[in-house]
């Protein structure tokens, strides 16, 4: 056997680390170790490490920030990669226009700053929204009606069983809300493209406002931290029979309100934050272990009362059997 293992780990690419927390990793902080680890810092070091996976038959996890997932206490046994592709560069200027490519593993926030020191508008939108720029994509990242489909042009991506890059379309993703081509699993993305503009000086002055303003309200509406965000999903219009106006009230948080669970329902150290229904807290020593039994006494709650069962909208990582309970 230890043989073997060293015969393993001579194969291993210099970049590629074993056995690494993943709870510092993830908004959450919970959660245990991924077996392999790896931060490619280029293409082609994103495709050592595929073809590693691939010849070791592990499965593979492409991690961003971490602000929407919740990761097992036993960890991930298998291959996380975490892009640290943070190149950006203006590719071409017409006009207003500006296009500017950014790496997989750029942060939102650095985007955002970046662009408003060369006086180019438009991802402000999404301003206070953790999370990089593949992950972004991954979930066509959207804040009211702004979507980030709405300002992308083209992307690079790589196939995870071919490592073949190619330089795809926005209709390739075949965007919606939540949604993107990415989410089988069969491409990663490496860079994006977006289409922007070029602002005046004051101009700029504004949007920097506009972005401190949309910050405030996230940080008065939501905790800022130790959460994946939005837990559950909405229900889709044929999931739910209580109408308001004629319409039907597909909002989670309207259903966890009703059952009086904010701020107050608790396991451990996870809890049900006090400024929105819909999100679970870590208050410093929860484990995933705890907010998956958080999670399904909520949706329990909401089934006893409504007869409907909401569904993650969290990713799942490294369970080997789904832990929360299904539609009913």
């Amino acid at each position: 056997m230890q043989l073997l293992n060293q015969t393993l780990d001579q194969q291993i690419p210099s970049f590629i680390q074993t056995n690494i927390s993943l709870a510092d990793k993830n908004w959450f902080k919970t959660g245990g170790s991924a077996h392999y680890f790896a931060q490619p810092k280029t293409a082609q070091e994103f495709a050592d490490a595929l073809a590693f996976a691939r010849e070791q038959t592990i499965p593979i996890f492409v991690l961003g920030q971490g602000a929407n997932i919740l990761i097992s206490d036993a960890g991930f046994a298998g291959l996380v990669i975490q892009p640290s592709i943070q190149d950006i560069v203006i590719s071409q200027e017409i006009g207003s226009q500006v296009i500017v490519t950014m790496g997989a593993g750029l942060s939102v926030s650095d985007a955002i700053e970046w662009c408003l020191e060369q006086n180019i508008s438009g991802l402000e939108e999404f301003s206070g929204i953790p999370g990089t720029i593949g992950g972004s994509v991954f979930i066509n990242l959207h804040y009211y009606e702004f979507l980030l489909e709405h300002f992308l042009v083209h992307a690079t991506v790589i196939n995870t069983k071919t490592m073949q890059i190619s330089l795809v379309t926005k209709d390739w993703f075949k965007f919606g809300y939540n949604e993107s081509t990415l989410q089988t699993h069969e491409y990663l993305l490496v860079d994006a493209t977006f289409n922007l503009k070029k602002i005046s000086e004051l101009e700029t002055a504004f949007a920097r406002g506009r972005r401190t303003e949309i910050i405030r309200h996230r940080e008065k509406r939501y905790p800022s931290k130790n959460t994946c965000g939005s837990f559950f999903r909405n229900f889709l219009p044929h999931e739910v029979t209580l109408e308001s106006a004629g319409k039907k009230v597909i909002w989670v948080a309207y259903y966890l309100d009703k059952v009086g669970i904010k701020g107050t329902l608790r396991v451990g150290d996870a809890i049900v934050s006090h400024q929105h229904a819909n999100m679970i807290v870590n208050l410093g020593n929860a484990t995933s272990t705890d907010i998956i039994n958080l999670a399904k006494t909520m949706q329990e709650m909401v089934y006893q009362e409504f007869g409907i069962t909401p569904q993650a909208e969290c990713r799942l990582i490294g369970f080997n059997e789904y832990p929360l309970t299904n539609q009913k």
